[in-house]
């Protein structure tokens, strides 16, 4: 194994309070020189608030390191698309798609792609119908999201992330998303061009049974489940058998350190 992806929110910290052990494993990669990357599905905090969240409990790292959503879709947007965009995603979120032509919500001008991110409280009616009314324009403008994390766990229980609101968009408009984010491929693949390591080299660190770990190993990665953050008891029972388990991140240079014969895994 040479490089490492790892998940933030539910990994490394659940809200505002680090995982016992995090901020070693940490040290412990950078020590070693281990390739890695965080590959999050966080939509509602640009990589510069990230970084200074991380650094606020004790986690050290740089935006070169982190690959979200937003920016895998700024740029996406650049390559493929001409034309006025419209944002739905928090106001911190906004400056990674500062170098794009942005329109505001209540915009009536035509548009080429509506870009849907984790509003959070930011949600109701209104905000989720004028989504709908500018994917109903013609010409149809592409359905970006960012992301299909179905929930995430809070400081005060689960909440909603952005696939519930992207599914009701898509069920209403008949437009099929453009996902840039967990648990797309090209986003596994866009991460391990950042790191510089093959996919069979390579292994994701999350707490998301679907959107971590079955998603890395649609890529070819092997996923290791973290039993904190998200996980429940329960993930265990939907048919995705994780290639390894950690009671947390801060057992991952034990794993490490007893590949591959105190796990049992073998080749893919």
């Amino acid at each position: 194994m040479n490089g490492i992806l790892f998940d933030l929110d539910g990994v490394f910290y659940v809200g505002d309070q680090a995982i016992p052990g995090a901020a070693e494993t940490l040290d412990w990669v950078r020590q070693r020189h281990i390739p890695h990357c965080f590959l999050t599905n966080t939509s509602s905090k640009s990589r510069d608030a990230l970084v200074t969240k991380l650094s606020r409990l004790g986690l050290a790292a740089d935006a070169r390191h982190i690959l979200t959503p937003p920016v895998a879709a700024s740029s996406w947007i650049g390559q493929h698309l001409a034309g006025s965009i419209v944002l739905f995603v928090p106001d911190d979120t906004e400056a990674e798609f500062a170098q794009l032509d942005l329109l505001d919500r209540e915009t009536q001008e035509p548009v080429a792609a509506v870009v849907v991110g984790d509003l959070g409280d930011g949600w109701d009616f209104t905000t989720l119908n004028q989504a709908f009314r500018l994917l109903m324009q013609q010409p149809s403008p592409r359905l970006i999201a960012l992301g299909m994390t179905r929930y995430w766990r809070a400081p005060d229980g689960l909440r909603l992330d952005v696939a519930p609101f992207v599914h009701a968009l898509q069920h209403a408009s008949g437009i099929t998303p453009v996902v840039l984010g967990k648990p797309s491929v090209d986003f596994y693949n866009s991460a391990l061009e950042m790191i510089g390591c093959e996919a069979e080299q390579s292994v994701m660190v999350g707490d998301d049974i679907r959107g971590d770990i079955a998603a890395a190993q649609a890529a070819g990665v092997r996923g290791l489940l973290v039993h904190t953050g998200k996980f429940q008891a329960s993930d265990l029972a939907v048919g995705i058998t994780p290639d390894g388990h950690l009671a947390s991140i801060a057992e991952l240079p034990d794993w490490w350190a007893g590949l591959p014969g105190r796990i049992g895994l073998g080749p893919r």
